[in-house]
């Protein structure tokens, strides 16, 4: 390296040299242009709107009718074909659940026992015929027809009241169906109108596809017969190939 001069000049080296010599950091250019009338009218738009909703918590958009929200939290919209979703804090009701046992009336009165005369006339002469048929329908065969009419002769054997046993049964129907507890309770039907509460339970079992008289297996047959009966193809058809 050469020394500088004795009158101070530097060394020609050091001059060409451009590590000594700091560059000026360029300025980024700077641009400046006018805003459109559309950007214009919409900062217009947003400063009237903050103007009118500072918080924006729970407002709708004036400019464009869209609701903001909360803040922090997403706020559902109705699409088209995508069904409608349910808005924050609303409360749908759900309707409560289908029962087993829908409402519905007695398809006969109490006092319409010549409607089925022949079961009029087995119960007047045999009570506990009827009643076992009815409980044994009723307990979907859980009960035997010949063990609930023994033991209802046998109330009647002993106490003389067999009401007290035979108005369970009647419950047992109403809550089954639907029914009301008409024309009186359960307990004073059974004990004022014995036979014409069995009579019409008869009827009312039997009215409604279920007859006492060939017992509970007799009645699931008869149901999976009628089925089979549905689903059976008709006579004279074949397959064509």
């Amino acid at each position: 390296m050469g020394r500088p001069g004795s009158d101070g000049t530097p060394s020609p080296r050091i001059n060409n040299n451009p590590m000594f010599h700091a560059q000026p950091t360029p300025q980024p250019p700077m641009f400046h242009s006018q805003p459109t009338p559309e950007q214009s009218v919409y900062e217009k738009q947003m400063v009237q709107t903050e103007q009118k909703y500072p918080s924006n918590v729970g407002m709708v958009n004036q400019p464009s009718g869209v609701p903001m929200g909360r803040p922090g939290q997403p706020t559902n919209f109705s699409t088209g074909g995508m069904g409608y979703q349910q808005p924050y804090g609303a409360h749908i009701v759900q309707p409560p659940p289908n029962t087993i046992n829908q409402r519905s009336n007695w398809t006969s009165g109490l006092f319409d026992c010549m409607n089925d005369a022949e079961n009029a006339i087995i119960t007047f002469c045999f009570p506990f015929v009827t009643f076992g048929q009815i409980a044994e329908v009723i307990d979907e065969g859980a009960t035997t027809c010949g063990s609930s009419g023994m033991l209802y002769g046998l109330i009647c054997c002993l106490v003389g009241i067999p009401c007290i046993y035979s108005c369970t049964f009647r419950a047992k129907l109403r809550n089954k169906y639907g029914l009301p507890d008409a024309p009186a309770p359960d307990w004073i039907t059974h004990f004022f109108c014995e036979y014409c509460a069995l009579c019409q339970e008869y009827r009312e079992l039997k009215n409604r596809g279920l007859d006492p008289a060939i017992g509970w297996i007799g009645n699931v047959q008869k149901h999976q017969m009628q089925q089979q009966g549905m689903m059976a193809p008709p006579m004279g058809q074949r397959m064509m190939g």
